[in-house]
């Protein structure tokens, strides 16, 4: 079967290639749209459909809430551990070094400071840890920041030192390709330079604002010796949004609570669970597979997928349960800091454009166990795909009907389509009640804020329907409509002061 697809795309390859450009938008169109056109012809078809999206929706509420209550609690399980003390008796653990590439363009220095000193406060021996500052060349200023950092934590690590990308015909700007070239050149000066030995070194990818736990290497070092598959490993720790919590404008904040709920309870959901934002895995499966791709902006997603195929399907997540802090969006003022959370509401809501690989390789990449790729590919499918549509539905789509088919409105299912559907959301606050307790939990306390501020905090959550549609239904629907229409997205790198 493999290949016969193989040969439908050899022949045809612009042509199937924008068809599965168009597949996320002509989904999320058709579904958000299909309550407006069905209720004229077909509105007993819509009525059932929005029950059952708003059922589905039930099903997702209380299974983040129960999955983010198990992780945050195995999280707190871990942070009790003494990693390194487990580590350390391991066979070749003094041979385990792990390699750091921190891609940045126009970033303000002390916030790569913050991130960097993370590291400096690690429990795992600093002298095996190596930094790699991806600098863009183009950047005006980028030598000066990478001669401030290395100046200030100059024999702290292994090696701390900078590449400097070049704009290179036929790639992308953007994080992908820069860590791409970081990475090659930190391979061959340390690997080649006979410093370190590939078969016991990991390598990651970091976000320039993200604070590590100080046990997250010792953890590492230990899942990764222990692990008998660790050259076909990733491992990803919970990437939440608490740096500045406190400090972003409400609707980012809203977004922020959810998005780290969301990202804590992947942690216990196997296959659900796909590298994001920053992230590690064993630098000779990186080697193999050859590195990060220069021609996308979204590469997390894409060197797992990458990766999941050219092993045929011999790769896996592995969770890290502690947290990895970052900032949400925030700029000088409150509508820059608004802007800028759309902006990256966007290109994170890009990688559909990635969708049409997977696909690919799903259905032309012959030696993959059929369900484990079918089952990794519907579950990204479906949240790109849903993504934009989620909000239109929930929100919108039970009054719409009346509107236009007031005479199905008068009928038992049409009357009482609203109510029903009003019901079943309405218990979803029982899942969100239980939302704001575990990230209550979850959250640092040495943030100073006051306890007024957060006890009104649940207030602010009645702003949802507004910034869910402004802060991420419409970034989303944008990107899949200039997907359709075979536009790309310039990339714009996210303000956070």
């Amino acid at each position: 079967m493999t290949s016969f697809f193989d040969h439908i795309f050899t022949t045809y390859p612009i042509k199937t290639r924008r068809a599965l450009e168009i597949l996320p938008g002509f989904v999320s169109w058709s579904l958000i749209l299909f309550p407006v056109w069905g209720s004229f012809f077909i509105p007993w078809a819509v009525a059932y459909f929005i029950l059952f999206f708003d059922v589905y929706w039930f099903y997702k509420s209380f299974s983040l809430a129960i999955t983010a209550f198990v992780a945050s609690r195995k999280i707190k399980q871990a942070e009790s551990q003494n990693w390194l003390e487990l580590a350390r008796p391991l066979e070749n653990f003094e041979k385990m070094t792990h390699i750091l590439v921190i891609p940045n363009y126009q970033e303000n220095v002390d916030k790569i400071r913050v991130g960097i000193k993370s590291l400096a406060e690690q429990t795992f021996p600093t002298k095996r840890i190596f930094v790699v500052l991806a600098m863009e060349k183009r950047e005006e200023g980028a030598r000066k920041t990478a001669t401030i950092l290395i100046n200030e934590f100059k024999g702290v690590f292994g090696d701390i030192f900078a590449t400097y990308h070049p704009d290179i015909k036929g790639e992308v700007k953007g994080k992908s390709s820069n860590e791409a070239y970081g990475g090659k050149i930190a391979y061959k000066k340390l690997v080649k330079g006979g410093i370190i030995d590939e078969d016991f070194t990991t390598i990651s990818s970091v976000d320039a604002d993200s604070i590590f736990d100080p046990q997250y290497f010792s953890y590492l070092s230990y899942s990764f010796l222990k692990d008998e598959l660790k050259y076909n490993k990733f491992w990803q720790s919970a990437n939440v949004n608490y740096n500045n919590f406190w400090n972003v404008p409400a609707p980012i904040r809203i977004i922020s609570f959810f998005g780290s709920l969301w990202r804590t309870g992947l942690l216990v959901q196997k296959d659900r669970l796909v590298s994001n934002s920053t992230y590690s895995l064993s630098l000779k499966l990186l080697q193999r597979i050859g590195f990060w791709d220069t021609d996308v902006i979204p590469e997390d997603y894409r060197i797992f997928f990458k990766a999941f195929f050219k092993m045929k399907g011999q790769v896996w997540m592995e969770p890290i349960f502690l947290k990895t802090s970052m900032d949400a969006p925030l700029s000088s003022s409150y509508f820059k800091s608004l802007k800028n959370k759309y902006q990256q509401e966007r290109r994170w809501s890009w990688g559909a454009s990635d969708d049409p690989l997977f696909i690919k390789w799903a259905l032309t990449v012959p030696g993959v166990p059929f369900v484990r790729k079918t089952l990794l590919l519907a579950n990204v499918l479906l949240d790109h795909f849903l993504w934009p549509v989620n909000w239109f539905i929930i929100t919108i789509a039970a009054n719409i009907m009346p509107l236009v088919n007031p005479v199905f409105a008068r009928t038992t299912l049409g009357y009482n389509l609203p109510r029903l559907a009003g019901f079943i959301l309405t218990i979803c606050l029982i899942a969100t009640v239980a939302m704001i307790i575990i990230d209550f939990r979850q959250r640092p306390k040495h943030h100073h804020v006051s306890k007024k501020r957060q006890l009104l905090f649940p207030l602010e959550l009645l702003l949802l329907p507004i910034v869910g549609f402004f802060l991420s239904a419409l970034p989303a629907l944008i990107s899949h409509t200039q997907l359709m229409l075979g536009k790309r997205l310039e990339y714009k790198v996210t303000e956070k002061l």
